[in-house]
């Protein structure tokens, strides 16, 4: 029996992971994508060479230490690089079958944003502080849990051989599983996470086989939701003046269109060549507020210009394209459905955050995978990136 798009449906004996059931002939450094782990690491490279060149300076965030955000930002992608291994190691389908714990475990940590241990961070309530300048951004772990649980629901029957598209029942449960979490991150309210999770959802619901009624009606539902959600006044006034000043960025050119016109101005110096690292004026002045975080790209554009900021556009289509062969040939819907997920992921926050710092987009408050400043979203991308390498090292292998 054939799977949907041309995948074969196969059936595997459990397993204790990738790296323990490779030969020494078939190693996991043969398996590895190297592709897309060096483009990763370049990517984490340049961004610490970015936060560095936007932080260096900042008394006032770096505690009197100039190397304060690069030491940490190197830190935190050693940690990623650390978490990816690990899940390598345990392999995409001994994760499958933890995937109610971690789904579980996901609602307890964003539930706990809700109570005395959540942290408001650059108007957002979705941070946990747990002391010592410790703090935990959930909603970046709730993405892999979305496409972790809707890969095993939807796939659960077409692996078993015994459909061949998800049915609409099955489809509606996994909708659901993830329709939860996604309302609680509503409510702090994190609107740029919840935006990449219905991106996510889209993807997932794609690359499964499933109606397009579905694809569609979700849609719908969504530009639904987001009208209820302005009407009710659910959002929080510097969400609602974000959309405003991308509506019209002369509505508030010292206010709320401040940030996205001061970028568009870094990034429109930079030219072809840029002014070089650690020279940007409007890096070093300080004019771009949120630059290690949010708006990083503008000190690529600025310092490293268009050739430097085409590089870095150049690393994420690397990751995206091998991400795209490594769903298109594993051997497993499950599989498919987690790398269709992680592209859907990468694609759209890229865009996002790229998007408004050019002002084609409106500002969300999402990191620059790989290269923004932040513990959280750096350990939840380089996961992501472990279970892609995972999913193609438990493929057959051509001779």
């Amino acid at each position: 029996m054939s799977a949907p798009h041309g995948f074969s449906v196969s059936r595997y004996a459990p397993e204790r992971g990738t790296l323990a059931k490779l030969t020494a002939r078939d190693s996991v450094l043969r398996r590895l994508d190297w592709p897309i782990l060096l483009s990763a690491l370049a990517l984490s490279l340049i961004g610490a060479l970015l936060v560095w060149s936007a932080t260096r300076g900042r008394t006032e965030l770096n505690q009197g230490d100039p190397y304060y955000f690069l030491f940490r930002h190197v830190l935190n992608t050693g940690i990623g690089v650390a978490l990816m291994v690990g899940t390598i190691w345990l392999g995409h389908r001994t994760l499958r079958g933890a995937v109610p714990v971690l789904y579980g475990l996901s609602i307890v940590l964003i539930l706990a944003v809700l109570t005395p241990l959540g942290a408001t961070i650059n108007g957002a309530h979705a941070w946990i502080v747990v002391g010592g300048g410790f703090s935990l951004q959930p909603s970046e772990f709730v993405k892999i849990t979305i496409i972790l649980v809707m890969a095993m629901l939807l796939a659960s029957k077409v692996d078993a051989g015994d459909q061949l598209h998800p049915d609409h029942g099955t489809v509606a449960k996994a909708l659901v599983l993830a329709a939860l979490p996604m309302g609680i991150v509503m409510l702090m309210p994190d609107l740029g996470s919840v935006m990449v999770m219905i991106v996510i959802v889209l993807g997932v619901l794609l690359a499964s086989g499933a109606s397009n009624r579905w694809v569609l009606g979700l849609i719908g539902a969504g530009i639904g939701g987001a009208v209820l959600v302005t009407a009710l006044g659910m959002l929080d006034e510097y969400q609602i003046n974000r959309f405003a000043a991308f509506a019209n960025p002369d509505l508030d050119p010292a206010g709320v269109g401040y940030n996205t016109n001061q970028a568009r101005i870094a990034i429109g110096s930079g030219g072809l060549l840029g002014s070089g690292l650690f020279k940007g004026s409007q890096t070093t002045g300080q004019f771009v507020p949120e630059q290690q975080t949010d708006f990083v790209f503008t000190v690529a554009g600025e310092e490293l210009g268009f050739l430097g900021a085409g590089f870095i556009l150049f690393l994420l289509g690397v990751i995206l394209w091998r991400a795209c062969r490594i769903a298109r040939e594993t051997t497993e819907l499950y599989g498919t459905i987690v790398a269709a997920g992680i592209i859907a992921w990468f694609a759209f926050q890229s865009f996002e955050n790229i998007g408004m710092t050019l002002g084609i987009m409106p500002v969300a408050g999402l990191p620059l995978p790989f290269v923004s400043y932040g513990g959280s979203s750096m350990f939840a991308v380089w996961v992501a990136i472990g279970l892609l390498q995972s999913i193609r090292a438990q493929r057959p292998m051509t001779a």
